[in-house]
């Protein structure tokens, strides 16, 4: 599968679920999540994901200081999962927050695109990893089922793949 091929399927898995997990580095070394809503109606060529963040939290100062990030998205319902690696910057984009900003994010950000409080983060993807289990549940549970039986593995559970965006 070439790479733009590989995107649309990242995309795919992710723009419904809209909501992940932001892991950011703090200063000391520990890591920190934070639940964030992408923002985004589409993955463009550049590959970027992003979101608003509050001023009042600390998520952007901690971005600013070191972008590397993983984002976590999960769907249990479909079984999918996806794990984003990149790098994360704060932009004072006026037009992007515009391009953006819609009704959920008013509730946060009630100042529209120009409010004070609000900052834009850009999440550049390096590389992402993802799992789509396709099989039903009782035919997950059969093949657990007989591996746990024959002490092998269970066979191919689903679409396992890496994807590079640089």
């Amino acid at each position: 599968m070439n790479d733009s091929k590989q995107h649309e399927v990242i995309w795919d898995l992710i723009k419904e679920q809209r909501f992940c997990m932001l892991s950011h580095r703090h200063a000391d070394g520990t890591l920190h999540s934070h639940p964030l809503t992408t923002q985004n109606k589409t993955l463009e060529e550049d590959g970027c994901l992003y979101f608003f963040v509050s001023k009042s939290t600390e998520v952007g100062q901690r971005l600013q200081q070191d972008g590397n990030v993983n984002l976590a998205y999960a769907n249990p319902d479909k079984d999918t999962w996806v794990s984003v690696t990149g790098t994360a910057r704060v932009l004072d984009d006026l037009a992007k927050k515009q391009e953006l900003f819609n009704p959920i994010a008013k509730a946060w950000f009630p100042g529209g695109p120009e409010d004070p409080d609000m900052e834009l983060v850009e999440v550049k993807i390096d590389e992402a990893e993802y799992w789509n289990v396709k099989e039903n549940k009782l035919l997950q549970m059969l093949k657990m089922g007989k591996a746990a039986v024959t002490g092998s593995r269970p066979k191919k559970m689903g679409e396992h793949q890496e994807v590079q965006f640089n």
